[in-house]
């Protein structure tokens, strides 16, 4: 949902001299840019060790939604992916700026009583001390899917539904999908030694600027 426009928006960028994806299926898109990469298991990213080196940034969007799948897959993919993919990114691209999909109420504390805020904020712990000299963590609230799809719940099916009067109503609290991925893909043009956490609100703002 984000990281299709991700990869869009930085295929199209002026400033973009190639983009590496990475992924589980084929997109089936071709462009002089691009570089598609075949993994099959995040779980252990040790052969995407050449890969990954001399890249400039990474923009990490995979994720799962909380009751699509079982609490010990959900945390596999919630934190040990994004931390094993920053591994070996950090390894062979030491100076690589790392863009990160979280969601709005992560606790890095671990106190939270709620599974998505406790292993959102994990990663988000483990990201911030992996030593990239960049680290930009997105929190947003709720994602508008741009292109229609198969809502994964009922909650979500009726958000999409009201979404023009729930803008409206609260605008702080929702962004649009494609909007969050030009976001993610601007800031790793900073490369200022920055460490920093972005609630929606400060989301918001990156696209108005």
């Amino acid at each position: 949902m984000v990281g299709s426009y991700a990869l869009r928006y930085a295929l199209e960028h002026p400033s973009v001299g190639r983009v590496t994806s990475i992924g589980r299926r084929s997109l089936g898109i071709s462009h002089s840019k691009l570089k598609e990469v075949l993994h099959p298991d995040f779980a252990d990213c040790s052969a995407l060790a050449e890969t990954l080196s001399g890249q400039d940034a990474a923009i990490f969007c995979l994720g799962a939604y909380t009751g699509a799948v079982s609490d010990a897959e959900f945390r596999k993919v919630t934190v040990d992916y994004p931390i094993e993919f920053a591994r070996v990114l950090q390894k062979s691209s030491s100076n690589a700026a790392f863009s990160f999909l979280s969601g709005q109420g992560a606790d890095p504390s671990g106190k939270s009583r709620i599974a998505f805020a406790r292993y959102k904020g994990e990663a988000e712990k483990a990201l911030l001390s992996m030593g990239f000299p960049s680290v930009y963590i997105f929190r947003p609230a709720y994602i508008y899917p741009v292109e229609p799809r198969k809502e994964p719940n009922l909650s979500y099916r009726l958000l999409r539904m009201i979404y023009p009067v729930f803008r409206l109503l609260f605008p702080n609290f929702q962004i649009r999908s494609d909007d969050l991925a030009k976001a993610m893909v601007d800031v790793v043009f900073r490369k200022n030694g920055e460490r920093l956490v972005f609630e929606n609100r400060d989301i918001l703002a990156i696209v108005k600027a």
